[in-house]
């Protein structure tokens, strides 16, 4: 697809989406959004192993574009919050891991989008903030998000003041992984993602699935769900032969991954 909003660039098995408005403060207008979730999918579908999202300028994305909802209709409102959280889903349903590679504010629905990711670093000048408690409009759907990494009595603190954190505030909290010097964020995002995709793709997919299938199940019912998906993923090729590789002490070969 031609991309207007978006840069997509693949180094060896890593692919980096960088939102590239930065005239418009990388706001996550519904044409944006839309492209993203495309990239998502196209991205999802290939033999890359991880994913790298960025944004270029000076904020890595101030959120949804009010554009969208100024003197907007119920049905048109719903749409827009409709296409972000079909946005959000698809990043967590693609097999790869995603990391956030933020090196500014993100606010709002940016600051969602970075919870959304499976992983996240983030410069120590960035900063993040669901805002919506200081105006008209509550930050409801970033905070299923946000509360979902980082709990309910953070989670409300940054959505009821509205004020912003640091990003070593946010690596406290859980929001981002870890914070690291600016000129070190690069270093860190590689690094991470490298050691994220190490091993067998296919496992490494089905992981990913798993998590985000249990995490919200309650105890009985998540080891319910684990110990079976454990079972049928034992039996795959690649996890026998991690068995087998571990067993005659020698690394194991896994096929790439097929999509």
């Amino acid at each position: 697809m031609a991309l207007q909003h978006l840069l997509v660039d693949r180094d060896g098995t890593i692919t980096t989406i960088t939102l590239n408005r930065p005239d418009k403060r990388n706001a996550l207008s519904l044409e944006v959004m839309q492209e993203l979730t495309q990239v998502f999918r196209e991205v999802g579908e290939s033999d890359a192993l991880g994913v790298v999202l960025a944004a270029n300028g000076p904020v890595f994305s101030a959120g949804h574009n009010f554009g969208d909802m100024a003197g907007a209709s119920l049905q048109d409102t719903r749409h827009v919050f409709e296409v972000c959280t079909e946005m959000m889903n698809t990043l967590q349903s693609i097999p790869q891991p995603v990391c956030a590679k933020v090196h500014a504010l993100a606010t709002a629905a940016g600051c969602q989008l970075v919870a959304t990711c499976d992983l996240a670093i983030a410069s120590e000048d960035a900063a993040f903030a669901i805002p919506g408690g200081k105006g008209g409009l509550f930050c409801h759907t970033p905070l299923v998000a946000v509360g979902r990494s980082v709990g309910r009595k953070r989670a409300l603190e940054l959505a009821m003041t509205g004020d912003p954190i640091d990003a070593q505030t946010a690596a406290e909290w859980g929001l981002i992984n870890r914070a690291v010097p600016a000129a070190d964020l690069d270093a860190a995002v590689l690094d991470l993602i490298g050691r994220a995709t190490r091993g067998s793709a296919l496992s490494k997919g089905l992981g990913k699935h798993g998590f985000y299938a249990q995490i919200d199940l309650d105890q009985s019912k998540a080891y319910a769900f684990a110990v079976e998906l454990m079972a049928a993923a034992a039996v795959t090729p690649d996890a026998q032969e991690g068995i087998a590789a571990f067993l005659e002490k020698r690394k194991p070969t896994f096929a790439p991954p097929s999509r």
